[in-house]
């Protein structure tokens, strides 16, 4: 008999706790017996409610990838124009710091083979519309639209990921290195749109 109150939300909560807690790696470092130890359960008991550790990924990587939307709207609803742009990248910046297990979660590309991630798929999808969103708000043209979302993601992400490992140990201000990172990126795909 499930546990009172363990459902497959509060498995997929609790699996969240379990990333969080695992700081950086926390995504990676995900495992059922984990799970099963935070619910007081054994790790048969979980299979009730998540069918295996793949599809408790899945859930796992869909609520992540569906907060970092909700955090890339939310600038969307305040910002335009070339304002957006560095309002998003700060808000990726401002997410991984905070919760970088689940910043882990968002970046993984697993789900493109694997047919059952269709709803990971839909949802990464909709958060590359809002980088999408901020580059076509700088002027970038739609033939080169794919090129500016992707040079955006790996820009931020690679900073991202040094910072997170604790890749800049020099002792300038990160955050004015973070600016200019932004800065650079904003004035290269305004220069692109001007050609």
């Amino acid at each position: 008999m499930p546990r009172a109150g363990l459902d497959r939300a509060a498995v997929v909560a609790l699996a969240l706790t379990v990333v969080d807690e695992g700081g950086p790696t926390g995504f990676a470092d995900l495992t059922l017996s984990a799970v099963a130890a935070r619910a007081g359960v054994a790790v048969p008991s979980l299979y009730k409610h998540v069918a295996g550790l793949p599809a408790l990924r899945r859930e796992v990587a869909l609520a992540c990838i569906d907060d970092f939307g909700r955090a890339l709207a939310a600038v969307r609803a305040e910002r335009s124009g070339a304002e957006l742009l560095p309002g998003m990248a700060r808000a990726i910046r401002d997410l991984a710091r905070r919760v970088p297990g689940r910043y882990q979660a968002v970046q993984g590309a697993a789900w493109v083979h694997d047919p059952d991630a269709v709803a990971v798929r839909e949802a990464s999808v909709r958060v590359i519309g809002h980088i999408g969103d901020a580059v076509t708000a700088l002027g970038v043209p739609d033939e080169r639209r794919i090129d500016a979302i992707r040079a955006v993601r790996a820009a931020v992400h690679g900073f991202v990921v040094l910072e997170l490992e604790g890749g800049f140990g020099m002792p300038d201000d990160v955050d004015v290195s973070f600016d200019f990172l932004v800065a650079g990126l904003v004035g290269g795909l305004e220069r692109l749109s001007a050609s």
